[in-house]
Protein backbone atom coordinates (compact mmCIF):
# COMPACT_ATOMS: atom_id res chain seq x y z
CA UNK A 1 0.00 0.00 0.00
CA UNK A 2 1.60 3.63 -0.55
CA UNK A 3 2.21 5.59 1.72
CA UNK A 4 3.42 8.92 3.01
CA UNK A 5 7.36 9.39 3.46
CA UNK A 6 8.17 9.45 6.66
CA UNK A 7 9.65 12.91 7.88
CA UNK A 8 13.37 13.14 8.54
CA UNK A 9 12.30 13.62 12.60
CA UNK A 10 10.31 10.45 13.38
CA UNK A 11 9.53 11.96 16.61
CA UNK A 12 7.55 15.14 14.98
CA UNK A 13 3.51 13.96 14.58
CA UNK A 14 1.88 13.82 11.18
CA UNK A 15 -0.43 17.22 10.82
CA UNK A 16 -3.78 16.10 10.22
CA UNK A 17 -5.79 18.60 8.52
CA UNK A 18 -9.54 18.57 9.74
CA UNK A 19 -9.29 15.58 10.93
CA UNK A 20 -9.53 13.68 7.62
CA UNK A 21 -6.15 14.08 5.63
CA UNK A 22 -2.55 13.55 7.05
CA UNK A 23 -0.34 16.26 4.83
CA UNK A 24 2.54 15.48 3.77
CA UNK A 25 5.85 17.11 1.65
CA UNK A 26 4.85 19.97 -0.32
CA UNK A 27 4.78 19.35 -4.12
CA UNK A 28 4.98 22.63 -5.80
CA UNK A 29 3.46 26.51 -4.23
CA UNK A 30 2.32 29.66 -5.88
CA UNK A 31 1.96 33.02 -4.87
CA UNK A 32 -0.98 32.45 -2.78
CA UNK A 33 -1.71 28.40 -2.68
CA UNK A 34 0.50 25.44 -1.84
CA UNK A 35 -0.20 21.86 -3.08
CA UNK A 36 0.66 19.20 -0.53
CA UNK A 37 0.64 15.47 -0.99
CA UNK A 38 -1.70 13.95 1.93
CA UNK A 39 -3.28 10.61 2.46
CA UNK A 40 -6.44 10.26 3.56
CA UNK A 41 -7.02 8.52 7.09
CA UNK A 42 -10.06 7.08 6.48
CA UNK A 43 -8.81 5.12 2.91
CA UNK A 44 -5.63 5.77 3.32
CA UNK A 45 -5.53 6.79 -0.64
CA UNK A 46 -3.00 9.49 -1.52
CA UNK A 47 -3.79 12.80 -2.94
CA UNK A 48 -3.16 16.08 -3.44
CA UNK A 49 -4.52 19.01 -1.74
CA UNK A 50 -3.88 22.77 -2.53
CA UNK A 51 -4.21 24.78 0.50
CA UNK A 52 -5.41 27.90 -0.98
CA UNK A 53 -4.73 31.56 1.46
CA UNK A 54 -8.57 33.40 1.17
CA UNK A 55 -6.89 36.78 1.83
CA UNK A 56 -4.38 36.44 -0.87
CA UNK A 57 -7.23 34.97 -2.96
CA UNK A 58 -9.71 38.46 -2.14
CA UNK A 59 -6.78 40.56 -2.78
CA UNK A 60 -5.37 38.84 -5.85
CA UNK A 61 -9.47 38.43 -6.78
CA UNK A 62 -9.20 35.44 -7.61
CA UNK A 63 -12.39 34.06 -6.23
CA UNK A 64 -14.08 33.87 -9.73
CA UNK A 65 -11.75 32.29 -10.88
CA UNK A 66 -12.46 29.55 -8.53
CA UNK A 67 -15.86 29.58 -8.52
CA UNK A 68 -15.52 28.75 -12.45
CA UNK A 69 -13.07 25.91 -11.47
CA UNK A 70 -15.70 24.73 -9.25
CA UNK A 71 -18.69 24.93 -12.16
CA UNK A 72 -16.42 23.17 -14.49
CA UNK A 73 -14.95 20.78 -12.74
CA UNK A 74 -18.34 19.82 -11.35
CA UNK A 75 -19.94 19.16 -14.52
CA UNK A 76 -17.16 17.22 -16.16
CA UNK A 77 -16.18 14.69 -12.92
CA UNK A 78 -16.69 11.47 -14.71
CA UNK A 79 -14.47 11.67 -17.70
CA UNK A 80 -11.30 9.23 -17.26
CA UNK A 81 -9.05 11.98 -18.93
CA UNK A 82 -10.11 14.77 -16.49
CA UNK A 83 -8.38 15.13 -13.18
CA UNK A 84 -10.66 13.82 -10.49
CA UNK A 85 -12.06 16.15 -7.75
CA UNK A 86 -12.70 14.69 -4.39
CA UNK A 87 -14.24 17.27 -2.16
CA UNK A 88 -13.65 21.27 -1.07
CA UNK A 89 -13.10 22.16 2.87
CA UNK A 90 -12.54 25.77 4.30
CA UNK A 91 -11.61 27.21 7.36
CA UNK A 92 -12.04 30.93 7.88
CA UNK A 93 -8.68 31.17 6.66
CA UNK A 94 -7.61 28.94 4.01
CA UNK A 95 -9.59 26.74 1.33
CA UNK A 96 -8.53 23.19 0.67
CA UNK A 97 -9.30 21.74 -2.42
CA UNK A 98 -8.30 17.78 -2.34
CA UNK A 99 -7.81 15.88 -6.01
CA UNK A 100 -6.86 13.12 -7.83
CA UNK A 101 -3.05 12.51 -7.37
CA UNK A 102 -1.25 12.37 -11.04
CA UNK A 103 2.10 10.85 -9.87
CA UNK A 104 2.88 10.37 -13.13
CA UNK A 105 3.48 14.42 -12.97
CA UNK A 106 3.40 17.10 -16.14
CA UNK A 107 3.43 15.98 -20.05
CA UNK A 108 5.72 18.84 -20.31
CA UNK A 109 8.19 17.52 -18.22
CA UNK A 110 8.20 14.46 -19.95
CA UNK A 111 8.57 16.15 -23.37
CA UNK A 112 11.76 18.23 -21.97
CA UNK A 113 12.96 14.69 -21.05
CA UNK A 114 12.61 12.77 -24.17
CA UNK A 115 11.72 14.95 -26.91
CA UNK A 116 9.35 13.98 -29.60
CA UNK A 117 7.20 11.23 -29.17
CA UNK A 118 7.22 8.27 -31.53
CA UNK A 119 3.38 8.50 -33.30
CA UNK A 120 1.84 5.75 -31.26
CA UNK A 121 2.38 7.56 -28.43
CA UNK A 122 1.64 10.79 -29.37
CA UNK A 123 -1.61 9.42 -31.18
CA UNK A 124 -2.26 8.02 -27.40
CA UNK A 125 -2.27 11.03 -25.71
CA UNK A 126 -3.79 12.94 -28.59
CA UNK A 127 -6.52 10.13 -28.40
CA UNK A 128 -7.02 11.10 -24.72
CA UNK A 129 -7.12 14.39 -25.09
CA UNK A 130 -9.08 14.84 -28.12
CA UNK A 131 -11.52 12.76 -26.02
CA UNK A 132 -11.92 14.70 -22.56
CA UNK A 133 -12.32 17.92 -24.78
CA UNK A 134 -14.78 16.21 -26.78
CA UNK A 135 -16.90 15.55 -23.34
CA UNK A 136 -15.84 18.88 -22.01
CA UNK A 137 -17.73 20.64 -24.67
CA UNK A 138 -20.77 18.19 -24.74
CA UNK A 139 -21.32 19.52 -21.67
CA UNK A 140 -20.96 23.33 -22.02
CA UNK A 141 -17.08 23.77 -21.29
CA UNK A 142 -14.47 25.19 -23.26
CA UNK A 143 -11.00 24.89 -21.58
CA UNK A 144 -9.26 27.85 -23.01
CA UNK A 145 -6.00 26.77 -22.12
CA UNK A 146 -4.76 23.87 -23.27
CA UNK A 147 -1.24 23.00 -23.11
CA UNK A 148 1.68 20.72 -22.24
CA UNK A 149 1.88 21.80 -18.62
CA UNK A 150 -1.51 21.47 -18.39
CA UNK A 151 -1.60 17.80 -19.28
CA UNK A 152 -0.99 15.60 -16.17
CA UNK A 153 -0.14 11.77 -16.06
CA UNK A 154 -1.61 9.32 -14.24
CA UNK A 155 0.56 6.20 -12.50
CA UNK A 156 -0.46 3.89 -15.72
CA UNK A 157 0.81 6.66 -18.34
CA UNK A 158 -2.91 8.08 -18.85
CA UNK A 159 -3.30 11.47 -19.67
CA UNK A 160 -5.59 13.66 -17.17
CA UNK A 161 -6.70 17.49 -18.48
CA UNK A 162 -6.03 20.00 -15.54
CA UNK A 163 -5.85 23.77 -14.58
CA UNK A 164 -10.38 24.72 -15.57
CA UNK A 165 -9.16 28.27 -14.65
CA UNK A 166 -9.51 29.85 -17.36
CA UNK A 167 -11.85 27.61 -18.84
CA UNK A 168 -15.56 29.15 -19.95
CA UNK A 169 -19.77 27.78 -19.37
CA UNK A 170 -22.54 28.62 -20.86
CA UNK A 171 -22.97 31.48 -18.43
CA UNK A 172 -20.05 33.14 -20.12
CA UNK A 173 -21.67 32.64 -23.57
CA UNK A 174 -22.83 36.69 -25.34
CA UNK A 175 -24.54 36.40 -28.67
CA UNK A 176 -23.58 32.43 -28.73
CA UNK A 177 -19.89 33.34 -28.37
CA UNK A 178 -16.73 34.32 -26.04
CA UNK A 179 -14.93 37.59 -25.86
CA UNK A 180 -12.53 37.31 -23.53
CA UNK A 181 -8.79 36.95 -24.57
CA UNK A 182 -7.24 34.25 -22.49
CA UNK A 183 -4.71 31.72 -22.42
CA UNK A 184 -0.89 31.05 -23.57
CA UNK A 185 0.23 32.52 -26.40
CA UNK A 186 1.70 29.64 -28.74
CA UNK A 187 -0.86 27.66 -28.06
CA UNK A 188 -4.04 30.06 -28.16
CA UNK A 189 -6.17 30.68 -31.19
CA UNK A 190 -5.74 33.37 -33.32
CA UNK A 191 -9.47 34.87 -33.10
CA UNK A 192 -8.84 34.79 -28.85
CA UNK A 193 -5.89 37.28 -29.79
CA UNK A 194 -8.03 39.38 -31.94
CA UNK A 195 -10.56 40.12 -29.85
CA UNK A 196 -13.71 39.64 -31.86
CA UNK A 197 -15.98 37.06 -30.29
CA UNK A 198 -15.06 33.36 -30.84
CA UNK A 199 -16.34 29.54 -30.53
CA UNK A 200 -14.64 27.93 -27.47
CA UNK A 201 -14.69 24.28 -29.00
CA UNK A 202 -12.88 25.49 -32.08
CA UNK A 203 -10.45 27.73 -29.77
CA UNK A 204 -9.68 24.24 -28.21
CA UNK A 205 -9.38 22.16 -31.36
CA UNK A 206 -6.85 25.02 -32.27
CA UNK A 207 -4.60 23.90 -29.24
CA UNK A 208 -4.98 20.42 -29.89
CA UNK A 209 -3.69 21.17 -32.97
CA UNK A 210 -0.56 22.76 -31.45
CA UNK A 211 -0.23 19.52 -29.06
CA UNK A 212 -0.53 17.10 -31.60
CA UNK A 213 2.93 19.13 -33.33
CA UNK A 214 4.63 19.56 -29.79
CA UNK A 215 4.30 15.33 -29.35
CA UNK A 216 5.32 14.77 -32.77
CA UNK A 217 8.39 16.88 -33.52
CA UNK A 218 9.44 18.37 -29.77
CA UNK A 219 8.53 22.53 -30.53
CA UNK A 220 5.87 24.54 -31.16
CA UNK A 221 4.80 24.80 -34.80
CA UNK A 222 4.78 29.21 -34.13
CA UNK A 223 7.77 30.43 -32.17
CA UNK A 224 8.92 33.84 -31.74
CA UNK A 225 10.14 35.98 -28.78
CA UNK A 226 7.86 38.93 -30.85
CA UNK A 227 4.20 37.93 -29.98
CA UNK A 228 3.06 39.86 -32.69
CA UNK A 229 5.71 38.66 -34.87
CA UNK A 230 4.54 35.13 -34.27
CA UNK A 231 0.92 35.81 -34.85
CA UNK A 232 1.78 37.34 -37.93
CA UNK A 233 3.31 33.54 -38.88
CA UNK A 234 -0.13 31.92 -37.51
CA UNK A 235 -2.21 34.14 -39.71
CA UNK A 236 0.10 32.76 -42.89
CA UNK A 237 0.80 29.38 -41.50
CA UNK A 238 4.51 29.82 -41.58
CA UNK A 239 5.45 26.57 -40.12
CA UNK A 240 7.45 23.06 -41.20
CA UNK A 241 6.85 19.73 -40.91
CA UNK A 242 9.93 17.49 -40.65
CA UNK A 243 10.10 14.48 -42.83
CA UNK A 244 8.71 11.75 -40.16
CA UNK A 245 5.60 13.05 -39.50
CA UNK A 246 3.31 10.96 -41.68
CA UNK A 247 0.77 11.93 -44.74
CA UNK A 248 -2.43 11.48 -41.86
CA UNK A 249 -0.96 13.28 -38.95
CA UNK A 250 -0.11 16.32 -41.11
CA UNK A 251 -3.20 16.51 -42.66
CA UNK A 252 -4.80 16.88 -39.51
CA UNK A 253 -2.77 18.86 -37.90
CA UNK A 254 -2.67 21.39 -41.08
CA UNK A 255 -6.81 21.67 -40.71
CA UNK A 256 -6.39 21.85 -37.24
CA UNK A 257 -3.86 25.15 -37.39
CA UNK A 258 -6.23 26.85 -40.08
CA UNK A 259 -6.61 30.64 -38.43
CA UNK A 260 -10.16 30.74 -39.63
CA UNK A 261 -12.13 29.30 -37.23
CA UNK A 262 -15.35 28.64 -39.73
CA UNK A 263 -13.22 25.80 -42.15
CA UNK A 264 -10.62 24.95 -38.87
CA UNK A 265 -10.94 20.79 -38.10
CA UNK A 266 -13.23 20.42 -35.25
CA UNK A 267 -12.21 18.24 -32.71
CA UNK A 268 -15.28 15.52 -33.14
CA UNK A 269 -14.09 15.42 -36.93
CA UNK A 270 -11.11 14.56 -35.74
CA UNK A 271 -12.43 11.58 -34.01
CA UNK A 272 -14.11 10.28 -36.78
CA UNK A 273 -10.90 9.72 -38.81
CA UNK A 274 -9.27 6.71 -39.48
CA UNK A 275 -5.65 8.08 -37.97
CA UNK A 276 -7.64 8.94 -34.81
CA UNK A 277 -9.41 5.66 -34.54
CA UNK A 278 -6.03 3.63 -34.85
CA UNK A 279 -6.11 1.32 -31.82
CA UNK A 280 -8.56 2.73 -30.10
CA UNK A 281 -11.14 0.13 -28.12
CA UNK A 282 -14.88 0.18 -28.29
CA UNK A 283 -14.94 1.67 -24.29
CA UNK A 284 -12.61 4.14 -25.36
CA UNK A 285 -14.74 6.11 -28.53
CA UNK A 286 -17.99 5.71 -26.16
CA UNK A 287 -16.40 7.49 -23.12
CA UNK A 288 -16.92 11.05 -24.96
CA UNK A 289 -20.95 10.20 -24.37
CA UNK A 290 -20.09 9.08 -20.39
CA UNK A 291 -23.16 11.72 -18.83
CA UNK A 292 -22.33 13.82 -15.77
CA UNK A 293 -24.45 14.10 -12.21
CA UNK A 294 -26.39 17.17 -12.12
CA UNK A 295 -24.10 20.37 -11.13
CA UNK A 296 -24.79 22.99 -9.03
CA UNK A 297 -25.92 26.62 -10.66
CA UNK A 298 -23.99 29.39 -10.32
CA UNK A 299 -26.01 30.74 -7.94
CA UNK A 300 -25.71 28.39 -5.30
CA UNK A 301 -21.96 28.05 -5.80
CA UNK A 302 -21.74 31.91 -5.18
CA UNK A 303 -23.64 31.38 -2.23
CA UNK A 304 -21.59 28.42 -1.00
CA UNK A 305 -18.27 30.64 -2.11
CA UNK A 306 -19.45 33.33 0.43
CA UNK A 307 -19.96 30.93 3.26
CA UNK A 308 -16.13 30.04 3.24
CA UNK A 309 -15.70 33.74 4.51
CA UNK A 310 -17.57 33.13 7.56
CA UNK A 311 -16.74 29.08 7.80
CA UNK A 312 -14.73 28.56 10.98
CA UNK A 313 -14.09 24.71 9.04
CA UNK A 314 -17.28 23.92 7.04
CA UNK A 315 -17.07 20.85 4.72
CA UNK A 316 -17.93 21.79 1.44
CA UNK A 317 -17.99 18.36 -0.55
CA UNK A 318 -21.31 17.86 -0.96
CA UNK A 319 -21.72 21.70 -3.17
CA UNK A 320 -18.40 21.24 -5.24
CA UNK A 321 -16.26 19.51 -6.78
CA UNK A 322 -12.62 21.00 -7.56
CA UNK A 323 -9.23 20.39 -9.14
CA UNK A 324 -5.40 21.87 -9.25
CA UNK A 325 -5.34 25.00 -9.89
CA UNK A 326 -1.88 25.63 -11.10
CA UNK A 327 -0.42 29.00 -12.35
CA UNK A 328 -1.27 32.68 -14.12
CA UNK A 329 -0.79 32.95 -17.83
CA UNK A 330 -1.31 34.86 -20.40
CA UNK A 331 1.20 37.56 -20.24
CA UNK A 332 4.17 34.49 -20.22
CA UNK A 333 6.70 34.82 -22.54
CA UNK A 334 7.40 31.93 -25.06
CA UNK A 335 10.02 29.56 -24.39
CA UNK A 336 12.61 28.28 -27.05
CA UNK A 337 11.74 24.29 -26.35
CA UNK A 338 8.52 24.04 -25.98
CA UNK A 339 6.15 26.96 -25.99
CA UNK A 340 4.62 29.39 -23.44
CA UNK A 341 5.69 29.17 -19.89
CA UNK A 342 3.21 30.63 -17.40
CA UNK A 343 4.38 32.85 -15.15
Amino acid sequence: MDSLPQPQNHSSPAKILLGKYELGRRLGSGSFAKVHLARSIETHELVAIKIIDKKRTIESNMEPRIIREIDAMRRLRDHPNILKIHEVMATKSKIYLVMELAVGGELFSKLLRRGRLPESAARRYFQQLASALQFSHLHGVAHRDVKPQNLLLDREGNLKVSDFGLSALPEHLRDGLLHTACGTPAYTAPEIISRRGYDGAKADAWSCGVILYVLLVGYVPFDDSNIASMYRKIQRREYRFPSWISKPARSIIHQMLDPNPETRMSIEAVTNTTWFKKSLTGSELDCNVLEPEPVIEKSSSITAFDLISLSSGLDLSGLFEVKRKRERRFTAKVSQLIGAHSQ
